[in-house]
């Protein structure tokens, strides 16, 4: 049972801007070195090392040494959810807020960055409005049956999913296989777990989707756009993806 000790030390570590900083430039599943989480949260090199230790220690990180580098990353996908779960309450509108705590203006849910509204990584799996259409598109074909808590695949959604190439085989294992993730931005439910993992791996494999360098938001190349339009019905609300 988690103490209300150890749930404050947790939020502290979390709640310091420059260790949240440092989170949150991971939170694309990416490992990186000390000295380029420290440019990302704008804090030396020495600083950074001190915030990254205790983020360790309290096992929010994972280390792993390579050559002459330490590479960090997100322990876990619970790590990355309570981060989406915090970013969500704080990008809350104000009239969702207690009124102690509202903001003088309204302010949108979410990323402002357009790119990121639309599609972006959640550690290992899809989040955005492109996510959360290809959530309800399976839904409403019963390739996929979302609760509260958890999700399932059917027999005519792994037909149907197997078809469009995902590794469905690889996706099975110890961890979650299929569960709802409450999206930052879209404030609905995306698909996470083992199979929200291989819905990505497979539109970044086929080349579907694209990464943008230095950030978590991924382009929809123009075959992505086709080939995500026929299987999911997405149409994309904005000029942020490929251009080519």
């Amino acid at each position: 049972m988690v103490t209300v000790a150890a749930f404050a030390r947790t939020a502290a570590l979390v709640g310091d801007p420059a260790r949240a900083g440092m989170l949150t430039v991971l939170m694309d599943g990416r490992a990186l070195t000390a000295a380029e989480l420290a440019r990302a949260a704008g804090v030396t090199p020495q600083t950074a090392s001190g915030h990254l230790a205790k983020l360790a220690e309290a096992g929010l990180l994972t280390v792993a040494r390579q050559g002459r580098h330490r590479y960090h990353r997100l322990a876990s996908p619970a790590v990355a959810r309570m981060l989406e779960g915090v970013m969500a309450v704080a990008s809350m509108p104000d009239a969702a807020r207690p009124a102690a705590t509202r903001a003088p203006s309204i302010r949108s849910p979410g990323p402002r960055d357009a790119a990121l509204r639309e599609a972006r990584t959640c550690y290992d799996h899809l989040a955005g409005r492109l996510a959360v259409a290809m959530a309800d598109s399976l839904v409403a074909r019963g390739a996929v049956e979302l609760g509260e808590d958890g999700g399932a695949l059917t027999p005519a959604g792994e037909v149907f999913l197997r078809g469009l190439g995902v590794d469905l085989d690889a996706a099975s294992g110890r961890r979650v296989f299929c569960r709802p993730c409450l999206d930052w931005s879209e404030r609905r439910p995306h698909i996470a777990g083992a199979l929200g993992a291989a819905l990505l791996a497979t539109c970044l494999d086929r080349g579907w989707l694209r990464r943008s360098e230095g950030s978590r938001a991924v382009a929809v190349t123009p075959g992505g756009r086709l080939a995500l339009g026929r299987a999911f019905g997405y149409r994309q609300a904005c000029a942020c993806g490929d251009a080519a």
